[in-house]
């Protein structure tokens, strides 16, 4: 029986080879073609050699992960096969080069194979470095999907970048990838992709570049950063927009530089973001405090991956929570937003720029590896509705009213009115000391109290307003699933899988860190049959925060702390488990009343 429109691809060989710009390519062609498009990458920390893959996704219907399952493996070396054949599904398929590898049909038991000449064609050409967009042809056979949508997408990858010759070499060495296969091999592939109308304007985006967007979106005018997996992309994206946008963009020699600086821009009256995985994070606490203490707003993107020290600098995890609620010295007020998909980088990231100057604090915005790196199909970002709140930013005619301006001023709401240097009759003193509402260094206890309830009543006031996302899912449910971050997506793609199986799940995700939604989890689960956490890290970090603010405890834990992201499949397996095994307990127990 034929599949269409529900196919899952690889391409993986040695790193260095344009594997995941050709991955990408194939996504953005299935994206042309109407279809949802998912697509990430797993690549060793390396500038060469070692393993590198990329799974694309797609479906007819939106699809928010990956899948474990594979229906088609381009193959560019036998570590490839060796690897990733046990992953391949009934009537899937491999492309590789027969020349260079020989693959026994009996050890690929209901595997179709496809070898082909992909060097052979490609040094026709251009050299090795174009296998990739042989093989890329070829599966455009395979699924009998229009050669000219991938055409067109070549035409835009290398026409303004390569020019002309290359792009034109690079659509007829894919033209004689796909003749190769409709020439050689029966049309027997189980898999097909189809053509879908599609009435909405569609992106594809990186989580990373959702947050770039946003931040640009947002009126950031200062971003510093020293390159660090899997952040680095985001000062890569600012600074090639940064004369668009009238950025200054700075790649500075550390982190510690980095969050200076950018503390240093938001004390003048710019908005400022940093953006670093946990290692660098590491160097910015101090700077981070800083900003606290001077009441100095702060965008901070704190990408994590799996540690500690280097750790797994190109995997992903979720490991940082609790060190980011808790990073600098002493107490003090910051709210930390985790964004669990593309939309939300982008919309996140903006209120994380106004609630940082409304309430004049710094704001983390945490996201991973597998979020910020991988790709979706996703409808273009609707910016009606959005402000700019700069929050109590005093002009100058304001000032003039003032008998005496204190920067720090007590006030009930915790926030004090704030000048930009340079503004007649708004001079005030900063520094990392406590001090009085002028800002002069003070250490008498009484002021000591009343400074820090001040900043304190901030959080009281955000608490107020920031609402966490409402449950996804049906009213009755036969369990609760709780999240945060870039488990959403598997999650959401769990849930229809579950439900075919007549089980009904809701799902709670935890987007606000803090000031952390204690009444709605209290609420949520309390009112749930079963409940089951789910993380990317050893010690349910989330679980504790439940624990700590609710006194509650999840009845079920589902934790992976392998560098890699939940499954879809994997979350489907543990939950059916739960839910079948609590419900033959249940049962047994109603049997022995009964006796």
């Amino acid at each position: 029986m034929r599949v269409l429109n529900d196919f899952s691809w690889k391409v993986a060989g040695e790193a260095g080879h344009g594997i995941l710009n050709a991955g990408l390519m194939f996504a953005r062609t299935c994206m042309r073609a109407g279809l949802h498009v998912f697509a990430n990458a797993e690549y060793p920390s390396l500038i060469r050699g070692g393993h590198n893959h990329l799974d694309v996704h797609v479906n007819d219907r939106k699809i928010y992960a990956h899948t474990k399952n594979l229906c088609l493996l381009v193959a560019l070396n036998m570590d490839a096969v060796t690897k990733h054949k046990n992953k391949i599904v009934e009537g899937g398929g491999i492309i590789y080069d027969g020349n260079e590898l020989k693959l026994d049909p009996k050890d690929f038991s209901g595997i179709k194979l496809y070898p082909a000449p992909l060097l052979d064609i490609a040094n026709q050409y251009g050299g090795r470095i174009m296998r990739n967009t042989v093989a890329m042809g070829a599966t455009m056979a395979l699924v009998d999907l229009d050669l000219e949508l991938f055409n067109d997408v070549i035409r835009d990858n290398f026409g303004t970048k390569k020019g002309e010759k290359v792009a034109n070499d690079n659509i007829a060495v894919a033209k004689a990838g796909y003749d190769y296969i409709k020439n050689n091999f029966p049309d027997d592939f189980r898999f097909r992709l189809e053509k879908v109308e599609n009435n909405k304007d569609r992106i594809f985006i990186s989580g990373n570049d959702a947050i770039s967007a946003g931040a640009i979106k947002a009126g950031c005018k200062f971003f510093a950063a020293y390159p660090m997996t899997p952040a680095s992309s985001i000062l890569h994206t600012m600074a090639a927009n940064e004369r668009a946008f009238n950025i200054v963009v700075k790649h500075t020699e550390d982190e510690i530089a980095a969050i200076n600086m950018a503390v240093g821009a938001s004390f003048a009256g710019a908005r400022s973001m940093v953006a670093t995985s946990g290692g660098g994070f590491s160097l910015m606490v101090e700077g981070f405090g800083l900003a606290a203490q001077t009441e100095t707003p702060i965008v901070v993107v704190e990408a994590q991956r799996p540690g500690p020290a280097t750790g797994m600098a190109t995997h992903s995890g979720q490991g940082d929570l609790r060190f980011v609620l808790h990073a600098s010295t002493d107490e003090f007020p910051r709210i930390v937003i985790a964004p669990g998909d593309m939309d939300q980088c982008y919309y996140k990231t903006i209120e994380a720029f106004n609630l940082a100057e409304k309430y004049q604090l710094p704001v983390v915005v945490l996201t991973d590896k597998y979020l910020g790196e991988s790709y979706i199909s996703t409808e273009t970002f609707e910016n009606d509705g959005i402000v700019i709140d700069r929050g109590k930013v005093l002009t100058e005619e304001e000032l003039e009213k003032l008998d005496e301006y204190k920067r720090y001023k007590i006030t009930e709401d915790g926030i004090s009115p704030r000048s930009i240097p340079g503004q007649k009759g708004g001079e005030f003193v900063a520094s990392s000391y406590e001090h009085d509402e002028h800002g002069f260094e003070r250490e008498e206890e009484e002021i000591r109290i009343a400074m820090h309830d001040k900043r304190f009543r901030k959080m009281e006031e955000a608490a107020k307003e920031i609402q966490n996302p409402p449950i996804i899912g049906n009213g009755y449910s036969d369990i609760t699933i709780i999240s945060w971050g870039s488990t959403k997506g598997p999650i959401l793609d769990a849930m229809p899988m579950l439900e075919e199986d007549g089980i009904f799940a809701n799902f709670l995700q935890i987007v606000y860190m803090s000031p952390f939604p204690a009444e709605q989890v209290e609420e949520v689960l309390s009112l749930a049959r079963r409940s089951i956490i789910i993380e990317n890290n050893k010690m349910s970090q989330l679980g504790g925060l439940i624990k700590e603010h609710t006194g509650m405890d999840i009845q079920h834990k589902l934790l992976k702390y392998d560098g890699r992201p939940f499954s879809p499949e994997q979350i489907y397996e543990a939950i059916k488990k739960v839910v079948v095994d609590s419900t033959t307990v249940i049962e047994s127990i109603e049997k022995s009343v009964r006796r």
